[in-house]
Formats: C-alpha cells, structure tokens, sequence
C-alpha cells in the first residue's frame, strides 16, 4: 500500500473534513499537482499525486493557493459613501465590501480607516467611529465571509490625528498601523503638480482655493507631523501593534521607519528608498492596481521595477480588490524578475500575514489554518471558482 493510501485510506470523509484532489497545490516554495485535507478548519494532510476516494473535490487542475492576506485598502469606505454627499447604511455597506472582498480571494483583510484626514471636514473625520462599529458588530454576530481587522492610516499632519488615535489605540480589532503624511512637496507628492491635480480634481477647488489649501497643509505639518509621528510610534511600540511607513522618498526618511522599528514600508516611492527599506529589513509593499496598470497613477517609481530589483515583498489591492490576485499571476509571467509563481503569490498571502503577525494563515501547509482559494487562468485572467476560510466555503 503508498504512502497516498495510508494517508487516505478511509472510504468515505467525515462530516468535520474536506478533501480537494487534482488541485496544482501552490506552496511558499513550489507548485506541485497533489491532494489537501481539511479537518476541523485545518490542513491535517497533504500530499502529491490524486485521490479517488469517496467524497473528494476534483479541482480538474485549477491551482489552490492560500487565501490572500491584504494589509491595506479603502475599498469600505468607497462602499459607506459612494458618491460625493451620498452616505450609505453602514452595516450594509460592510456586508457590500465584505462580499467584494471575499469574491476578490481575499480570506483576511486589514480594512484601511484613515485617521485624520488633509480636510477637515471630511466624512472620513464624521464617520470614523460609525464605520469600526459597523465593522465590529457585524464580525460578532457572523456575518462577515472574510477576517476582517483594523488598519489604521494615521495621517500625521492633521492636528487632531493623535487625540482621535489615542481614543482607538485598545481596539480589540486594531491589528496595524501606518504613519501618513500626505504634505505637498514631499512623499508622495514630491511633485505638487501632482498634488494639483489629485486635489484640486478630488474636492472642486479654483486655482486660488488650491493655493490656499496647499499653504494651509504645509503650516499644518509644520505644526504637528513631527510630534504626532513620534507620539503614534511610541504608542504602538508601547503596545506591540506592528507599525508602516507610508510613501517614503529617500534614505533619511527610510533611516527614522527603521529606528522607529516598522516593518512594513507601504508605497516607498523612490528605487532608493525601497532597496534601503529592503536592506534594512522591512516588508516593501506597493499596489497591486500599479502592476496591473503598468505604473504609478502618482507618477512615482513602478512596482514591476522593484520586482525587477528584487525588493517587492507584498502587494496590496489599495483601492481595487480584485487587483490582488490578478497583479500575483501577472508578476510570475513576467520575464525580467526573479518571481516565480510560488514567490508571486507569497506576495499576496504568507509574507503579508507575517508581517502583521498572522502566523496560522498565509500558507498550505499542514497545522495552517485552511484559508484557500481555487483559482484557474484562462488567458492571462485568474478566475476564482472557489474561496473556503477555515474550511468553510464562503464563495
């Protein structure tokens, strides 16, 4: 009898088990054609080569990957105020987001809630609070298919971003946060042409509004990005909450996110500062939509570029979940990086959930938590057929 029957050798499954064959299994390391088995939410088994035992799932050689793990997206509050002036119901809106999520192969996600904002009366400062009582009701009673936790987006030039932080600090669901500081002429925004354009076509400013609102911005991060970055940090180092860096643009600012031991720089804008942030140990993410697009929407460094670099070690979605798992597959057929389809897909699944201490989810293998997504490419699209979180199927 193989090794195969004595792991399988039981006719029929139990009603605590999942059984998946002729799957092209992806691992952190390679892909390989086998067969996983779940039980009680967990993988118990796996192993190469098919099963015809009673009960499995023949995946007909569609690949199984773990369940993404996004760090960062907006995508909730798209869906709480979908058009300027429009608010929607909240817990419907958490239910809309949650369906998009988990349709996009996303088993747990890190819903990105900004904390202060570069207006000041904005639904983002309004609504905060209603959104994480949304979020944590409607995760309590079940109703939510993906894990859904807390990132959030402290931006550090707004002057009541530390008081409105200080009040969330010991939420249960806070699980990551990231220090923004979206100053004109700086970061992300080294080009206030750019900055120009963004704004001025975001809120409806006149030339003259646009000038005023940039003048107010820069005094505004005179006064506080210094001490509320500083205060935030000590806060979550105080805590154990891991900690990001948000669009850092050169060796100085890349030198402070690693003396304020961060793991994660998101969106490092410059090749520069994202080999520094690699060198120095940090996770380097960038978007997802930058990959599939081709390039930065902010005219700054192109993801594929630090792929070819070989300093891309997460993808996020950011503001298009369906991103993710397209921009994974598009990275491994890629011809001038080192990223095979088991490393592309490590961007989206074990290296996320490692950087933001998920230790039981991000990978296939056995005693991980069974988070897994069925996915098969026709052309260069992935298509999902099936999502299952902790064994369950959720899509």
């Amino acid at each position: 009898m193989s090794a195969m029957d004595l792991t399988l050798e039981r006719p029929q499954l139990e009603s605590n088990e999942l059984l998946l064959t002729n799957a092209r299994i992806v691992t952190e390391k390679e892909v390989f054609t086998g067969t996983l088995k779940v039980r009680n939410g967990l993988i118990s088994t796996l192993e190469r080569g098919n099963t015809s035992i009673t009960g499995a799932l023949d995946c007909q050689g569609a690949y199984l990957i773990p369940g993404l793990v996004e760090l960062h997206t907006d995508n909730l509050e798209k869906h709480f105020s979908p058009r300027p002036g429009v608010i929607w119901p909240s817990h419907p809106a958490v239910l809309t987001h949650d369906a998009h999520i988990v349709s996009s192969g996303i088993t747990t996600v890190f819903d990105a809630l900004s904390v202060g904002d570069v207006v000041d009366d904005s639904n983002r400062l309004a609504h905060l609070r209603t959104l994480i009582d949304a979020l944590a009701e409607t995760r309590k009673a079940g109703m939510l298919r993906s894990d859904h936790l807390l990132h959030l987006r402290c931006e550090v030039s707004f002057g009541e971003t530390l008081q409105l932080f200080e009040g969330l600090a010991d939420h249960s669901l806070l699980q990551l946060v990231s220090v923004m500081d979206h100053t004109p002429g700086q970061r992300q925004f080294v080009r206030e042409d750019k900055y120009r354009q963004y704004y001025q076509g975001k809120h409806g400013l006149s030339d003259s509004e646009m000038d005023t609102f940039t003048r107010k911005r820069k005094e505004s991060a005179l006064l506080h990005s210094d001490r509320n970055r500083k205060a935030i940090v000590a806060i979550c180092q105080a805590r154990g909450i891991p900690l990001a860096s948000h669009d850092d643009a050169t060796l100085d600012h890349v030198t402070e996110s690693a003396e304020f031991g961060m793991r994660i720089a998101e969106f490092p804008t410059t090749l520069e500062a994202a080999k520094a942030s690699h060198d120095h140990g940090l996770r380097v993410l960038m978007g997802a939509p930058n990959i599939v697009r081709g390039g930065s929407h902010s005219g700054n460094i192109a993801a594929a570029d630090l792929a070819a670099a070989g300093v891309l070690d997460i993808l996020s979605s950011d503001y298009y979940p369906a991103s993710m798992l397209d921009a994974a597959f598009r990275l491994a057929a890629m011809e001038d990086n080192s990223y095979d389809l088991a490393r592309a897909i490590a961007t989206v699944t074990a290296t996320p959930a490692r950087s933001a201490n998920l230790h039981d989810r991000g990978l296939i293998a056995p005693g991980k938590r069974a988070d897994l997504v069925l996915v098969e490419p026709r052309g260069q699209l992935p298509v999902i057929h099936n999502v299952w979180r902790s064994g369950e199927r959720v899509y």
